[in-house]
């Protein structure tokens, strides 16, 4: 109830704005106009064909990042050697934003699929190693010291006692960066973009279109929240021991 509660309270905010006349609609269209700004999109642009094309960019992407990335950060947060070699380039890398990338993309890529896909793999895949690392490292050493008293290797230490003890969290960490994911996919589809939700909000930017705007920025948060609901459940009906269900 309170959840529901903030949410009709800015709405009803919006709407005293708004149909009041105190914000221009050029600026903060009403919640009608919004709606209708929806139904031409779906009507007379094909709106559903740009939902599907980011939807596709940033699966992807993120599929990719994440096939790479969780492997790679289970070891380094296994083996030292392993953290060694790899921590200081990744943790550099990471604090450098995505979007700076996009001119060398272009020039080495191209501004086809796999220059958005690229994008939405470099702002996701650091940050998903390091964490992966960080959540396999926390694991309780109490636990490691009694599968080597019991004569486990390395190798089945990871097998039996490191990978059941952090995937709860790994799978955590993999709902988290699908989060940032969805913000990358502006960035993705900004430049040299001719379709993607992300071109239709620069170009109604351009004819000034605000309600345009404003349904494509709710459109992806609405996927971004479904997406997240989805791993959420998923995650705990997967795991319910460690949620102590």
């Amino acid at each position: 109830m309170i959840s529901i509660t903030s949410i009709v309270l800015l709405f009803a905010l919006w709407s005293l704005l708004t149909y009041s006349g105190l914000v221009d609609s050029l600026f903060l269209p009403t919640p009608t106009d919004i709606f209708q700004s929806g139904v031409v999109l779906f009507t007379e642009y094909g709106f559903v064909g740009d939902i599907t094309v980011t939807v596709y960019r940033v699966l992807v992407g993120f599929a990719a990042a994440a096939i790479i990335g969780v492997p790679l950060g289970i070891f380094m947060g296994t083996f030292k050697a392993v953290e060694a070699f790899f921590e200081p380039v990744i943790s550099a890398i990471r604090y450098m934003p995505a979007s700076a990338f996009i001119p060398l993309f272009i020039l080495w890529i191209g501004v086809g699929e796999l220059e958005k896909v690229t994008i939405i793999f470099v702002g996701t895949f650091f940050s998903l190693v390091l964490m992966t690392a960080v959540e396999v490292g926390n694991v309780r050493k109490e636990l490691l010291e009694a599968a080597y008293t019991l004569g486990r290797s390395n190798f089945g230490v990871l097998r039996s006692v490191i990978l059941p003890a952090s995937i709860p969290g790994i799978m955590e960490i993999i709902r988290l960066i699908l989060g940032w994911a969805w913000s990358y996919i502006i960035v993705a589809e900004l430049v040299a973009s001719s379709s993607g939700i992300g071109s239709l909000i620069l170009e109604s930017q351009r004819m000034l279109k605000t309600g345009n705007i404003i349904f494509g920025i709710l459109t992806i948060g609405v996927l971004g929240l479904l997406s997240d609901l989805f791993l959420k459940v998923a995650i705990r009906k997967a795991f319910p021991w460690h949620y102590g269900r």
